[in-house]
C-alpha cells in the first residue's frame, strides 16, 4: 500500500491541506451571502466531501505491494477501530455544520480563529489569548457597524430610495454600496440567507465555541482508529490504514449531515425559511461552488490525515493555521473589517499575531517528537 513516508511528502500534504481547508469555508460563505439556503449548500457539500474519500480509498488505498489494502480491510474484524473513525467523522460533521451558521454571525475570520484555537487550546496558552482577541475583535467590529447604521432606520423601514439616496458619505456609487459602509451592510442583510440583524451575537459565539469543541475531538478519534493505542483490536488483526479509516470517517460524516440537513429543510433553525427536498434538488444556484467546497474539504482532510500518519498527528495539527488562509479570503472577497475603527484593526492584528505564535509553538514542539 502506498504511504507518504518522506518528510517532504508529509510537508507537501500538509501545505495542500492548509490551502484546501482554509479555502472551502470562504466558498461556503460566498453561497450564503448570495442568498442560498445553508441546508441546500451543505447537502451538496457533503456529497462531494464523501466522494473525495471514496476516490482516495480506491486509488491511494489500493496502490503498492503492501497489505492490507483498503479492499482487504473492509472484511477484517476491525469494528473497534471503525467505531473510532466514525466517531471522528460525526464530531467533525457537527463542527462543520455549526460553523456554517457561525460565519453569518461573527464572520469568517473570527470563527475560524476561535474554532481552530479551541481545537488545540490545551497546553498552548497563546491559543486562548487568540480566542479572547477574536471575541474582542468581533465586539469592536459590531460596535463599528452599529455606529455606521445609526444614520439609517431599521432594515424593515429602509426603502430602496433611502438606500440609494442615503448620506453623502454612505459610499454608494450608482446604486452600488462600497464595502464597509452602512448601505453595504443593509444590502448584504437583504440578500444573504441567514439574517443576523437584531439577533444577539452571543448566539454566533456560542455556535462557534460548540464547533471548536467538536473539532477538538475528531483528530484524537482518528488517531485511535489508525494506531489503536487502547489495544481494542484482537491479536493479529492489522490496524486500520489511514485510507480505510478516512473512508469510514467520511461515511459517518455524510450520514449525519444528510439526516440533520434534511430535517433542517422542513424544520429550519435561526429563523431560516422552510424548504423541501424537491426544492433542494431544483436549486442549481451556487451548486457548483458547493460541490467545490466539498471536494476541497474532503481532500484537505484526507491530506491532513496522510501527513499525520507520516509525520505524526501532532505535527499535522500545524494545519490549524488554516484560519490565516480563511482570513485572507474573508478580507479579500468579503471586505470583512473594511472601514472599521483603528481599535478593531489593532485587535485583529493582535489576534492573528497570537495565533501565528501559537501555531509556531505547536510546530516547534511537535518537531522534536519521534
Amino acid at each position: 500500500m502506498y504511504m507518504i513516508e518522506s518528510k517532504g511528502g508529509a510537508i507537501s500534504c500538509m501545505l495542500l491541506a492548509l490551502l484546501f481547508l482554509g479555502t472551502w469555508p470562504a466558498i461556503m460563505t460566498l453561497t450564503e451571502r448570495r442568498g442560498r439556503l445553508p441546508q441546500h449548500t451543505y447537502l451538496d457539500y457533503t456529497i462531494t466531501n464523501l466522494l473525495a474519500a471514496v476516490i482516495i480509498a480506491f486509488t491511494l488505498g489500493q496502490i503498492g505491494p503492501s497489505r492490507p489494502n483498503f479492499i482487504t480491510q473492509l472484511s477484517q474484524d476491525n469494528w473497534q477501530s471503525v467505531m473510532f473513525a466514525m466517531a471522528g467523522g460525526i464530531v467533525l460533521s457537527l463542527g462543520n455544520l455549526a460553523t456554517q451558521y457561525a460565519w453569518a454571525f461573527v464572520g469568517l475570520s473570527v470563527t475560524e480563529v476561535i474554532t481552530a484555537s479551541i481545537t488545540v487550546v490545551i497546553g498552548v496558552a497563546c491559543f486562548l489569548i487568540a480566542v479572547c482577541f477574536g471575541s474582542a475583535v468581533h465586539k469592536s467590529n459590531a460596535a463599528d457597524n452599529k455606529s455606521k447604521l445609526q444614520g439609517f432606520k431599521s432594515l424593515e423601514t429602509t426603502s430602496s430610495f433611502q438606500i440609494e439616496t442615503g448620506p453623502a458619505d454612505s459610499g454608494l456609487a450608482k446604486g452600488k454600496a462600497k464595502e464597509g459602509t452602512a448601505a453595504y451592510l443593509i444590502e448584504l442583510e437583504k440578500q444573504r440567507a441567514i439574517k443576523v440583524f437584531g439577533k444577539s451575537t452571543i448566539i454566533g459565539l456560542a455556535i462557534t465555541f460548540f464547533a471548536g469543541i467538536c473539532f477538538s475531538l475528531f483528530s484524537p478519534a482518528f488517531n485511535l482508529a489508525t494506531n489503536d493505542q487502547w489495544h481494542t483490536l484482537k491479536h493479529g488483526v492489522p490496524k486500520l490504514n489511514v485510507y480505510t479509516a478516512f473512508f469510514y470517517f467520511s461515511i459517518s460524516a455524510f450520514v449525519l449531515a444528510l439526516i440533520l440537513n434534511i430535517r433542517f429543510l422542513y424544520w429550519p433553525i435561526l429563523g431560516l425559511p422552510k424548504s423541501s427536498f424537491r426544492a433542494y434538488l431544483n436549486d442549481w444556484n451556487g451548486r457548483g461552488w458547493s460541490f467545490l467546497a466539498g471536494f476541497l474539504c474532503g481532500f484537505g482532510n484526507g491530506l491532513q490525515f496522510m501527513g499525520g500518519q507520516a509525520a505524526g498527528y501532532a505535527a499535522a495539527d500545524a494545519v490549524q493555521a488554516l484560519p490565516l488562509v480563511s482570513t485572507f479570503w474573508g478580507i479579500l472577497l468579503f471586505g470583512e473589517y473594511r472601514r472599521s475603527s483603528r481599535r478593531t484593526y489593532v485587535l485583529l492584528i493582535s489576534m492573528l499575531f497570537m495565533f501565528i505564535v501559537a501555531v509556531a509553538v505547536l510546530m516547534a514542539s511537535s518537531g522534536h517528537r519521534k
